[in-house]
């Protein structure tokens, strides 16, 4: 058997695989580059910087499109043409087309008296419609009163 007390020869192996791992020195770490975030992004980018359009600016470009369109070009090719994307383009024209109705709904709202009223003849033609209108509803009151009595008197609820 091998003597136990005889480690000379394996802890002098063990020191010097000791000192051949050990490096001579540390290397050199280049030093990190500043991150992104502490940097505000649109200083960076002028390109992504957010340009803001005035509504007159919107309008012309949404009617640009829309003449382009009706001429015969393709919508891609129109909202690329009018220098904004296809979402811009979906929010204007989403923006505009409620402000629209909304106008019309709050006029049938409103009394006469803040609508224009009609001319001349146009006057007197609503207000021959009105009376006619009048005339007819009355016509049809009768009729379904007669309908009705009839039907009692089958009935014999009468």
């Amino acid at each position: 058997m091998a003597d136990e007390s005889n480690a000379g020869p394996v802890a002098a192996d063990v020191a010097a695989d000791a000192e051949v791992k050990a490096p001579a020195a540390k290397k050199q770490r280049s030093p990190r580059s500043q991150k992104a975030a502490s940097e505000p992004a649109q200083s960076k980018t002028p390109a992504a910087k957010r340009r803001g359009y005035s509504e007159q600016e919107k309008k012309e470009k949404l009617k640009l499109i829309e003449t382009q369109v009706s001429g015969g070009s393709t919508l891609k090719d129109a909202i690329k043409g009018a220098g904004i994307s296809e979402q811009t383009y979906y929010q204007w024209k989403g923006a505009a087309k409620p402000a629209e109705p909304k106008a019309a709904k709050s006029e049938s709202k409103d009394t006469k008296s803040t609508k224009p009223l009609p001319a001349g003849d146009e006057l007197a033609d609503l207000v021959q419609l009105e009376e006619e209108n009048q005339r007819l509803r009355k016509l049809l009151a009768e009729k379904l009163r007669k309908e009705n009595t009839e039907l009692r008197k089958r009935l014999g609820l009468d």
